[in-house]
């Protein structure tokens, strides 16, 4: 497996009480796939510094990987069921360097730090739009970022807008490690109090030493000015502050971010502004803008943005669809309970690709040392 020279260790404090269940399996309150346990999860995994990577998941049906590496999606809803549970371990004994020495370690400790709770953002009548973008990104931030290869809740991204704010609630009442897609279902949900700030999705694909990574942050516009909030293994990929004067200037920082750590920017996909309203049945529009940034001059992506902009700035006025009633809502159901919930396909008669596939000697990769950097 190739190794990775930018893991984070995140460290925490007093111990918490692990039990025996059954001989063999050491859990936490006798619960092992409880929201209870998997803090204890998280804690384990971070002082051990279990290398992973930020993910966006592609369109449904396809490996879920990045970088070669594959990693799991808890499918069941919470609490965990037992073969998830088990099956999580036996993906952290192939990932880890240590193998399953890491596991063993972790599940036999009797005594792991406890992790504090934090708690949803609250804000005063006269708290500015930055002020509150902040407060939200320190509670996306405080969740800390999953590094146990396993993403605990499920982001369909076809399901209409209420379910994926269902499985928000879920995300803030459970308090679990995420990653960076579930970072931008939760930001829409924190934000959607605030009618003056304009919500899009803002995804990324690199290339760094022949393997493909992918990310995507929550891009935030207001007054004129844009900003993004999400989540991720490095400071400079998740939030960027409400102060940049247009989408461009936005790209180009993420951009500049991404060669820091040897990474070549290969694309970028720009959807919609996302409705405010939490029970709509509208699907978000994850890629209306398709940007190959490696094939467009400055200027030529400078105008493609400008374009998207102004096509974002058109879809405010147009009226969203009624939301569900009232029995409609009672037939939905939960996405976590219920993975039957109605689903509808993505139209693609709006999108548009900045240009066309063309075929050309690929370029050689970048290499250093041997290393995988997954930003």
């Amino acid at each position: 497996m190739p190794v990775s020279c930018c893991g984070t260790v995140h460290h925490g404090s007093s111990p918490r009480r692990i039990i025996h269940k059954k001989p063999g399996i050491r859990t936490c309150l006798s619960q092992p796939c409880s929201s209870v346990g998997l803090r204890m999860l998280r804690t384990a995994f971070s002082l051990e510094g279990v290398e992973e990577r930020d993910e966006e998941q592609e369109d449904e049906g396809e490996d879920l990987r990045d970088g070669g590496i594959p990693f799991i999606i808890n499918r069941g809803g919470l609490p965990i069921n037992e073969e998830t549970w088990e099956q999580m371990w036996r993906h952290v004994a192939r990932i880890h360097p240590d193998g399953e020495a890491v596991s063993r370690r972790i599940r036999g400790t009797r005594d792991l730090p406890k992790i504090p709770v934090p708690s949803v953002p609250t804000f005063q009548p006269n708290s500015s739009i930055p002020q509150r973008l902040e407060a939200i990104q320190r509670y996306i931030r405080d969740l800390q970022y999953n590094h146990t290869g396993t993403q605990f809740f499920e982001i369909k991204k076809s399901r209409p807008l209420t379910a994926l704010m269902d499985i928000a609630k879920e995300m803030t009442r459970e308090s679990l490690p995420i990653k960076c897609l579930e970072a931008v279902i939760l930001g829409i949900y924190l934000t959607n109090s605030m009618p003056n700030v304009e919500r899009f999705p803002l995804s990324f694909k690199t290339q760094f030493s022949g393997s493909h990574f992918r990310h995507i942050v929550l891009g935030v516009h207001s007054g004129g000015r844009f900003g993004a909030l999400g989540i991720s293994r490095r400071e400079d990929l998740m939030y960027k502050p409400l102060e940049y004067k247009t989408l461009t200037d936005l790209l180009q920082e993420f951009q500049v971010a991404y060669r820091r750590y040897w990474h070549t920017l290969c694309k970028v996909k720009i959807g919609h502004y996302v409705s405010h309203d939490l029970h709509s049945v509208e699907q978000i529009e994850w890629k209306h803008s398709v940007l190959d940034v490696d094939k467009l001059s400055k200027e030529e992506l400078r105008k493609e943005l400008e374009r998207h902009t102004r096509d974002m700035r058109l879809k405010i006025g147009k009226a969203a669809p009624p939301s569900p009633s009232k029995d409609r809502k009672k037939d939905m159901g939960s996405p976590l309970r219920n993975p039957g919930s109605p689903m509808r396909k993505n139209s693609q008669i709006n999108r548009r690709s900045s240009v066309e596939k063309r075929s050309g000697p690929a370029g050689p990769a970048a290499d250093v040392n041997g290393y995988q950097i997954r930003v």
